[in-house]
């Protein structure tokens, strides 16, 4: 039985840092304007596109390696570092406009992505863990995604604006501002990781008694280890979580999972603004549907916690759900279609964070970020598969029918769901007891305050 604290006062700390962060990484003026900025640099359309492979393929390069970096190392320390790398290049961006410049930016803004990704969330779990909270992890996250989404849609409502008032050097000074808070923030994250070097050699997480020993010390006396001190380092942490992705069957299928839920429906959302514009509406009022999306995807985030309940078939109803209702909203061909997908878009949000939440409560070893960031790497594979299908299918049939048959791989991902639960005895497997089956059926057990 598990058995978790009603209260865990320390989580405050956390989750003040995580919301600060999360909304000042996506608080960028320059997010709805930089590719008028490359256009009015004299970019075309192809250069413009190879600007967004560099950036994907950056990010692509760089989550594994960085996330073993985030084991051996400081995570607090890779995610103060993390928005300053696209502080740099929203500068140079502004202030020396060529393609090169344009080029370098996107690698240090890839880069920037890649060591905040698989850092974040395993600092957030381990330091749950540490207090006997990890039941918060949904609820934490689901937050701070809200908080993200919240903050990309005030900065489009702000850019025009300040762009009126100071042009893109106004906007890029304040979408670097908000990338030096964000460093600022990051520091305030606490991070207590237990010293050992055997632990993480082990990947499925169980260490020598004196291990066990020090990290109970840890989790009783609320200290830990600085991280890093005495670790297995970079090499180190990137073998065991390699090693653990292979090995254990449960972390590798809720791993496979992440980017099967969620690469599909985020790579969508860069050609939503196309799919508004093919309503029939003016650019004007482009911004306005967009923001039915924005708040769908709000919602879904909230929903985080009541969605632990879910077991497998609910899990796979809420994606064919989704799924659904994206096709019906595409193919309507009016602005009012984008209420069913706001709606599409809440669930996919919530099942996106679902699986994040399935992923992190399998994970037992200690290279925690170097699976996060595996899931990540697999994630941004499918999505630049994504944008080359999707570029095909829209040029052949329309951004609607592009849209509608983007939603077939998600039936895809509720039978196999459903037939390997059936295979199962109809539980999840390695499920244990309580309503929690999709998620924290599999958290650690806790059976008294810190």
């Amino acid at each position: 039985m598990i058995i978790i604290p009603a209260r865990a006062p320390g989580t405050r700390p956390l989750a003040a840092a995580l919301y600060g962060y999360a909304f000042l990484t996506d608080f960028v003026l320059l997010y709805p304007l930089y590719a008028l900025l490359f256009a009015d640099a004299g970019l075309s359309v192809g250069q413009i596109s190879t600007l967004f492979v560099l950036w994907s393929a950056t990010g692509l390069a760089l989550e594994v390696p960085s996330g073993a970096w985030a084991d051996a190392v400081s995570r607090r320390l890779l995610l103060g570092l993390a928005p300053l790398l696209p502080a740099v290049a929203f500068a140079l961006w502004v202030l020396v406009p060529s393609y090169p410049v344009f080029a370098v930016g996107f690698v240090l803004w890839g880069a920037g992505g890649a060591l905040r990704s698989g850092a974040l969330e395993a600092l957030v779990f381990t330091e749950l863990d540490r207090v006997g909270a990890t039941d918060r992890y949904a609820r934490l996250i689901g937050r701070a995604r809200t908080a993200g989404v919240a903050a990309a849609a005030g900065a489009g409502a702000l850019a025009g604006p300040v762009f009126a008032a100071g042009g893109y050097r106004a906007v890029a000074l304040a979408s670097v501002g908000a990338c030096l808070l964000a460093a600022a923030v990051a520091t305030r994250f606490p991070e207590h990781r237990p010293a050992s070097a055997d632990a993480a050699a082990d990947p499925t997480g169980r260490a020598d008694s004196a291990a066990d020993a020090t990290a109970q010390a840890a989790r009783a006396g609320g200290t830990g280890a600085a991280a890093g001190d005495g670790g297995p380092g970079w090499l180190g942490s990137l073998r065991a979580g390699v090693a653990e992705a292979r090995a254990d069957r449960r972390v590798r299928g809720a791993l496979l999972l992440v980017p099967a839920v969620s690469a599909v429906w985020g790579g969508l959302d860069e050609y939503t603004g196309l799919l508004a514009r093919d309503t029939g509406v003016g650019e004007a009022s482009v911004p306005l549907l967009l923001l039915l999306l924005w708040a769908g995807m709000t919602v879904g985030g909230l929903l985080a916690p009541a969605g632990e309940r879910l077991r497998t078939g609910g899990y796979a109803g809420l994606l064919v759900f989704a799924a659904v209702a994206l096709a019906a909203g595409a193919l309507v061909g009016h602005p009012a279609g984008f209420l069913p997908l706001a709606v599409a878009f809440a669930a996919f949000q919530l099942a996106t964070v679902l699986a994040d939440v399935r992923l992190q409560a399998r994970i037992t070893g200690t290279a925690r970020a170097t699976v996060t960031s595996v899931a990540g790497m697999a994630t941004d594979l499918t999505v630049i598969a994504c944008y080359g299908g999707y570029g095909l299918v829209a040029g052949a049939t329309g951004n609607a029918v592009a849209f509608a048959l983007a939603a077939l791989p998600y039936l895809a991902v509720a039978v196999c769901l459903l037939a390997r639960s059936r295979a199962a005895g109809g539980r999840a497997p390695g499920s244990g007891a309580g309503p929690s089956e999709w998620t924290n059926s599999q958290l650690p057990e806790k059976t008294s305050s810190p």
